[in-house]
């Protein structure tokens, strides 16, 4: 069944609701209510789904209808005759339901009041009557005469009064080309139709009839005298006239110029009621005024007047019954008369309005017709913003579309169609309304760009320049220029194509013998101007007739751009016309400075000299701060003189700050690419652009400061960039000077209204590095001041944060290019012994910016970074001490207490720095540098003093200690257990550190007299480190000399020892001792030999090579010199072991084992003295000669203990 008792609820306005011209918002719960079962009838077996929800009502309260009593007499007119009454609402007169003519533009009103709906959830938005008509077409001979218009999926339907419109074209000379189109094609002999007197005369008794209705207590007055009645007539005649006005075609309404989101005048929605219909599938946002009665037995009813002579047709069944299925309405009360004279009512229920006497009529067949009909529209109302009519002359069987838009522009201007702006005006409130919810749905993107581009084709750019300018805009902000780059891929919403509309180009047309649609032949009975025909309309009746079975093509789906730079080119297209918009509204351009958009805008590429270098920066960075603060305040203006809050200051901004963001993002990806000049002539523009913003905006958002923090972040980083990639700096150059035709358009644009050089001193391209690394630095910290300004900081703690690791970074790099120019001029000093003032002046910048990058990092928390800049400050101070090393003569020289001071404070920073990372565990790598580096301190610090003991100012002894304790500090850092790169390194550090110490004590050894006890000790300690030393450089493959130097020195130490022995016995052991380890010397021999053969080998292999790894050879002279040594010292030893042997063995005591050692000694020192005399000796034969004396020692000294073994 339809209806419910609560329906009469769905009517009333909230108390107090904001009217519309008395229209009020229902809540969803009350629209929804009264049809929340949905509604079906259920006639003749054949099943009609119906559903209708009331978005909108401006009725008042339901009241009974009063029953009038028989023979009231309708032909005299009541007291309250079309005089306004509370019953009827604020509507007036206009609450009549027939009574009223269609606008022309009434479908508009609504869509522009349920914007959600249309394009999307709804297949029609239409007056009632034109749906009425529409389905009546197969019935009716009468002619039809609509225009179309296409939004998205939504049709726009409204009448199109011929005659109204030829009346206007002959006063005004407007639509001559359609007039003659008209009688050409369709009506050769057109003339204008009159209203007969009986239409006249069924209008009136009508209105008198509801009029009762609604007011039985109403006396009747006499009837109104013939002069009388024609001013009635000719008043409604004026009224209905009235209705249907036309907006002159070049008229644009004051209220669209000023404001794109309000309706153009004239195209209010003046409906009594709005009504969301679904018949069957298909969705209808209806307006309908039929009166509605309710109250008592009958909650909800429509009343119908009929003449009892004549019965109803089927024309008046339909329109009856689709009325009440539109209103939701459950029953119809008819009341009958003779000539005006009251006879009976009779009660008709909804759903039995199809089976009444002489108006049967299937309501399977209406719902095919109209299901014929809304495909046949769709299939063929394909261009959004063109202007279809679709026509069916008077008793013509033929249906004829025509796409009055081409027409048009094939004889006279566009701008000629009245049509046009109110569908603009759509088209852009259709697609702000879809931007409102794009975040929540992408996939409508290819939609919301189709319409602004049909709305953009559609408007004269002189008279419409808000709404291009807002519409460019739009499609600029449908591009997400700070995607992430996984939206680009083939699975994104965004390249989806939009089933919502339709292409220009692309449209296939169906075979009409497949799908009975249309015929689009050129036979000369039919018309080839028409889109499509329907033959006959017996056609609609058909089911399935015209449904499409060809796929309807997608049009401009949303682009696919491939890669960031394509994005933001788009962007930058859309936002260079809408500033062409803006500026063509502010004022012609002869009013302003002459600029030609086609002559590049010079970039003021400047050499380093005539900049003041960082100097001048300082006072750059101070006016640029004080401007920022003065924004703050809100002390800005433009050039051009626009007002500030109008349209064009509002819009500008936005497209301004749009084409900021673009040049950042292709910035940023051409930093990425390494195209640092390109990097930098886009950042150039985006802070160009900032400097506009500036120079216009009124009250500054943190927002927008923001992104000039990351602007000017980003700005440091490509000047960094240069500076460390200079090499390619004519490329760079290349890249930076090149300028499009569009960045020189919105470079234009933008200098009228500023000059566009508070960024300057961030952007210039240098060719001197101290000034790049400079200027990335003020670009740091002007970025660090921005985020001070408001409570930005804290608002975007990781953007702070990046900021300030820049800061750290930077600092860092420009304290080591101070200190590499400090070692520099160190290293050029020869003449000037003492350090220059230039030299200082470099140590302190150095150390200033190693101090505030440590800060920098600090304050953020980040320990390693913190860790490396201290110990870079380490390091320079390490170069400040090598600086005071030449003070003195070589011969002359001593460690001076400036070397000593800033060792020591080389040492504190590393100490610092390791107490910075806390544990290795933190870092690893950057934990070992610092060690290593701390130890290498301690040990040049310590060999200095050894090298060059300051005994002018020092005791021997103490010198020794502090010598001693900076050795063990080296050793203690130096980490020779973990298997790392650096391991090898260490080992060397270690043995040198042991071998040195040893050396110091062998040398206290030979110079102290008297105190046995540090004898003693000084004794066991260089053994002790003699040992470790050799035992270390054996772990090493590339250091055989250091081992046999440290093996000499310590035959040595025992030579010493020996000579203040006196038993024999002791002498002897000592001899033996210092001879295994003379034995122990054969791995560096072997070692020594394996490169001498491999030296020997490349030049037969690899003629080319040898230069190119001689390191042996730089080792020859000082084997040569150690070979030497060790030999002599070897014959020393071995006779010297003889001469001993040979005295004890004249005693009793001698035994066998020491006649074999003895025997042994005697053979190999025969061998040596027979190798030494040979001066035609090699070298290697020299050292295979001592392998193989060792090897004899060896053996003879294991046969012997082994015999002593029991």
């Amino acid at each position: 069944m339809m209806g419910d008792p609560k329906e009469a609820g769905a009517e009333a306005s909230p108390s107090g609701a904001a009217a519309r011209g008395g229209l009020s918002l229902l809540s969803q719960a009350d629209s929804e209510e009264p049809s929340a079962q949905g509604s079906a009838l259920f006639l003749g077996g054949n099943e009609v789904k119906s559903r209708a929800v009331v978005k909108y009502s401006a009725a008042p309260p339901r009241t009974a209808f009063a029953r009038l009593e028989e023979k009231t007499d309708l032909k005299l007119p009541p007291a309250n005759w079309l005089r306004e009454s509370a019953k009827l609402g604020p509507a007036g007169t206009t609450i009549l339901g027939n009574s009223k003519k269609s606008k022309p533009f009434s479908s508009f009103g609504m869509a522009y009041d349920f914007i959600d709906s249309v394009g999307n959830d709804v297949d029609v938005v239409s007056d009632s009557e034109n749906i009425k008509k529409l389905l009546k077409i197969p019935y009716s001979k009468s002619h039809v005469s609509m225009a179309v218009h296409r939004i998205g999926r939504t049709l726009l339907l409204d009448e199109l009064d011929i005659q109204e419109l030829f009346m206007r074209s002959s006063q005004t000379g407007d639509w001559t080309w359609l007039k003659e189109f008209y009688q050409r094609l369709i009506d050769q002999k057109w003339q204008r139709k009159k209203k007969s007197k009986e239409h006249w005369y069924q209008k009136a008794i009508l209105s008198k009839f509801l009029y009762y209705s609604i007011n039985g207590d109403g006396a009747a007055q006499p009837v109104p005298s013939p002069a009388e009645q024609q001013e009635s007539s000719s008043s409604q005649q004026t009224h209905e006239s009235g209705g249907a006005a036309w907006p002159a075609p070049f008229e644009m309404p004051a209220s669209v110029s000023e404001d794109p989101s309000a309706s153009s005048q004239g195209l209010k929605n003046d409906f009594v009621r709005n009504i969301l219909w679904t018949f069957e599938d298909i969705h209808m946002l209806v307006g309908s005024n039929m009166p509605i009665f309710g109250g008592g037995r009958y909650p909800a009813v429509s009343l119908r007047l009929r003449d009892n002579n004549k019965p109803i047709n089927v024309l008046t069944g339909i329109d009856y019954w689709l009325d009440n299925l539109i209103c939701n309405v459950p029953e119809l009360v008819m009341c009958f008369h003779v000539n005006g004279i009251v006879q009976k009512y009779e009660m008709i229920k909804t759903e039995e309005i199809p089976n009444l006497e002489n108006s049967n009529f299937s309501t399977k067949v209406i719902k095919d017709i109209a299901q014929n009909i809304l495909s046949f529209l769709k299939s063929n109302c394909t261009k959004e913003g063109h202007t279809y009519w679709l026509f069916k002359a008077s008793g013509s069987d033929i249906v004829k579309l025509y796409d009055l838009t081409t027409l048009c522009e094939e004889t006279e201007d566009k701008y000629q169609n009245p049509f046009t702006m109110p569908v603009a005006i759509l088209l852009y409130k259709v697609a702000c309304n879809m931007m409102m919810k794009k975040n929540q749905n992408k996939k409508h993107y290819g939609t919301i760009r189709t319409l602004l581009l049909n709305c953009v084709k559609l408007l004269d750019k002189s008279r419409h320049p808000q709404i291009i300018a807002s519409a460019n805009y739009m499609l600029s902000e449908l591009f997400q220029l700070d995607e992430p780059k996984k939206e680009e891929s083939s699975d994104s919403p965004l390249n989806e194509n939009s089933d919502e509309s339709y292409s220009e180009e692309e449209e296939e047309m169906a075979d009409s013998d497949e799908n009975g649609s249309y015929s689009t032949s050129s036979d000369p009975a039919d018309d080839n101007k028409a889109v499509a025909i329907i033959k006959s309309v017996g056609e609609l009746s058909v089911p399935e007739k015209y449904k499409s079975i060809h796929q309807i093509r997608p049009s401009c789906a949303f682009p696919v751009c491939h890669d960031t730079e394509e994005r933001c080119r788009l962007v930058l297209s859309y936002v260079l016309e809408g500033l062409k918009s803006v500026d063509s509204s502010i004022k012609k351009e002869s009013d302003l400075p002459a600029a030609d958009p086609s002559t590049p805008i010079p970039l003021k590429y400047e050499d380093e000299s005539t900049r003041g270098g960082p100097e001048g920066l300082e006072k750059q960075m101070a006016l640029f701060l004080d401007k920022m603060g003065s924004l703050q305040k809100g002390n800005c203006s433009g050039q051009s003189g626009m007002t500030p809050g109008s349209w064009q200051h509002k819009m500008k901004l936005q497209l301004i700050l749009k084409s900021s963001k673009a040049y950042y993002i292709l910035s940023d990806a051409a930093m990425s690419l390494q195209k640092y000049g390109r990097a930098l002539r886009y950042i150039k523009l985006a802070l160009q652009s900032h400097d506009t913003y500036c120079c216009l905006c009124t009250n500054m958002l943190s927002e927008v400061l923001l992104f000039l923090s990351q602007y000017l972040t980003l700005c440091g980083d490509i000047q960094l960039m240069l500076a460390q990639n200079a090499n390619n700096r004519a490329a760079h150059l290349e890249e930076f000077n090149y300028q499009t035709k569009e960045d020189q358009e919105i470079l234009h644009s933008l200098h009228r209204e500023s000059s566009c050089q508070g960024f300057a001193w961030a952007t210039d391209l240098s060719t001197d590095l101290e000034s790049q690394l400079s200027v990335s630095c003020k670009c740091y910290e002007a970025a660090n001041e921005i985020l001070q300004f408001s409570d930005l900081k804290s608002q975007n703690p990781e953007h702070y944060v990046q900021v300030l690791k820049r800061m750290g970074n930077i600092r860092n790099e420009i304290g080591v290019f101070y200190m590499n120019q400090a070692a520099a001029l160190q290293g050029e000093r020869v003449v000037s012994k003492s350090v220059s003032a230039a030299e200082q002046q470099l140590w302190k910048k150095s150390f200033s910016c190693f101090e505030k990058g440590i800060h920098n990092f600090e304050s953020i928390d980040d320990a390693t970074n913190a860790a490396l800049l201290l110990c870079n400050t380490g390091r320079l101070m390490r170069v400040c001490a090598q600086a005071h090393c030449g003070a003195e003569d070589e011969f002359k020289r001593e460690f001076s207490p400036e070397e000593g001071l800033y060792y020591s404070k080389a040492v504190d920073y590393y100490l610092k720095a390791l107490r910075s990372l806390g544990t290795r565990d933190m870092h690893p790598v950057v934990w070992d540098s610092v060690n290593w580096e701390l130890s290498t301190t301690y040990f040049t610090m310590a060999t200095l003093q050894q090298d060059y003991a300051p005994l002018s100012r020092k005791a021997q002894e103490q010198i020794e200690k502090e010598v001693s304790e900076a050795m063990m500090k080296s050793l203690k850092h130096c980490d020779v257990d973990s298997a790392t790169a650096r391991q090898p390194l260490c080992q060397y550090r270690a043995a040198t550190i042991h071998h040195r110490l040893a050396s110091m004590y062998h040398s206290c050894l030979r110079n102290q007299v008297g105190d046995e006890h540090l004898r003693k000790q000084h004794r066991v300690l260089a053994d002790l480190h003699y040992s470790k030393a050799a035992k270390l450089f054996q772990l090493l493959k590339d250091a055989p000399c250091e081992l046999l130097r440290v093996q000499l020195e310590r035959v040595a130490f025992a030579e010493f020892q020996m000579s203040s022995q006196n038993s024999n016995v002791g002498k002897l052991k000592t001899l033996s001792g210092a001879l295994d380890i003379m034995v122990r010397t054969e791995h560096a021999f072997q070692l020594i030999r394996k490169e001498l053969v491999e030296e020997c080998d490349q030049p037969k292999n690899d003629e080319a090579t040898p230069a190119a790894d001689s390191s042996p050879d730089l080792n020859r002279e000082e084997v040569i010199k150690l070979l030497s040594i060790f030999e002599s010292r070897l014959s020393f030893l071995l006779l010297q072991s003889i001469k001993l042997m040979s005295s004890s063995k004249r005693k009793m005591s001698s035994n066998a084992e020491e006649d074999i050692v003895l025997q042994t000694n005697k053979q190999i020192y025969s061998q040596l003295l027979r190798a030494t005399a040979n001066r035609n000796s090699t070298l290697l034969e020299r050292i295979e000669v001592i392998i193989c004396l060792l090897e004899q020692l060896a053996s003879g000294s294991s046969r012997s203990s082994g015999s002593a073994v029991p």
